[in-house]
């Protein structure tokens, strides 16, 4: 029998999710093969039904091979999203508010959240189709001043990069250990790439034996996740595979015209030339730990450096963790953003 979180009496009142319907006109015929039909999980707080109540929304985006319906699942020791919502919520800490949890999946494990001529185009499904979906189908405060983005490592990525790129949608933004400094984050481990590569003797090659697979080793995931930022940053449909890694794949040398592509996509690189969309949010808040295996707590600090050096409003924490298993500092971010979207 699985443990509850809280003994029976402290539990506090539980909301409920629904699963919105989702035929996507954007993502159909993508060029990876990926469903155009997908599934909305939504969370409702206590007491939706029973009153006419209109509420802010968050859009919360996942990392890197995950799924919206993977923050749903129970887990040991620990919370699901919504019991935290719950808890949360019973403590006075937010306000009631709608979380809705997209599906950006892909063949190649993520999608970023952007628009790729490959990939997709996932800024485009979730700004003009899913947002609109939840205020057409569920009692919405329909506006940006109550609507924020937040995600995790390749979600937060996605949340910043849409704070930036759809401040018309966005009010707040929540970056957990989002991506960012890639010079670090990516360019430190694309070799151990060309070596998975290698074994096979073409990105093809690659990702077939990659999807045949019972079982997936860390190195060969990481692999994908190279591939996958290619797609994204650097899309290229004429080409065979659809997208070429910025390396040379006999002798590793950068192709500096492909890297620049990616950096172009680093939020780093990005706050300069979208400071206004950044100084119009309500709230925005980034966080990182100080131990971060993608040494994504650089790419933090060098973002908050261009937000100072641009007097750009900001809230940021460093805290002592590293990258995984850190769904506990959404009880930092949430009752700052549920304040902000109110």
């Amino acid at each position: 029998m699985k443990p509850d979180r809280w003994p029976p009496k402290a539990r506090p009142p539980a909301g409920r999710v629904v699963r919105l319907p989702v035929e996507s006109d954007l993502l159909r015929a993508n060029r990876l093969g990926d469903p155009h039909v997908r599934t909305l999980p939504v969370w409702l707080p206590p007491g939706y039904d029973a009153s006419s109540e209109r509420y802010p929304v968050v859009h919360y985006l996942v990392g890197f091979t995950g799924g919206g319906e993977s923050k749903l699942s129970w887990k040991p020791w620990s919370e699901t999203v919504p019991q935290r919502l719950e808890r949360l919520l019973a403590a006075g800490r937010i306000a009631p508010m709608i979380v809705a949890f997209p599906d950006c999946f892909t063949r190649l494990g993520g999608s970023q959240y952007i628009d790729s001529s490959v990939c997709g185009p996932y800024a485009a499904h979730l700004t003009q189709e899913l947002v609109p979906l939840v205020d057409r189908m569920l009692r919405t405060k329909a506006s940006r001043e109550h609507r924020a983005v937040v995600g995790k490592s390749s979600g937060g990525f996605g949340a910043m990069v849409h704070g930036m790129l759809h401040p018309d949608v966005w009010g707040a933004v929540g970056c957990h250990s989002g991506d960012a400094g890639f010079e670090l984050c990516f360019g430190s481990s694309l070799g151990k790439t060309l070596e998975e590569i290698a074994r096979w003797g073409s990105v093809a090659a690659f990702l077939a034996q990659f999807e045949d697979k019972q079982k997936r080793g860390v190195h060969e995931v990481h692999a994908t996740m190279h591939l996958a930022m290619a797609a994204c940053f650097d899309p290229l449909p004429e080409h065979i595979d659809g997208f070429c890694l910025p390396l040379d794949l006999h002798t590793g040398e950068l192709i500096p015209e492909r890297w620049e592509r990616w950096l172009a996509w680093d939020p780093v690189q990005m706050i300069p030339q979208h400071e206004d969309a950044l100084r119009s949010l309500r709230l925005l808040f980034i966080d990182c730990g100080n131990r971060d295996q993608y040494l994504l707590h650089y790419g933090a600090r060098q973002m908050v450096s261009r937000l100072k050096a641009a007097g750009i409003a900001h809230e940021y924490e460093e805290f002592s963790d590293n990258h995984s298993a850190v769904d506990y500092r959404l009880d930092v971010s949430l009752p700052r953003i549920s304040r902000a979207i109110l």
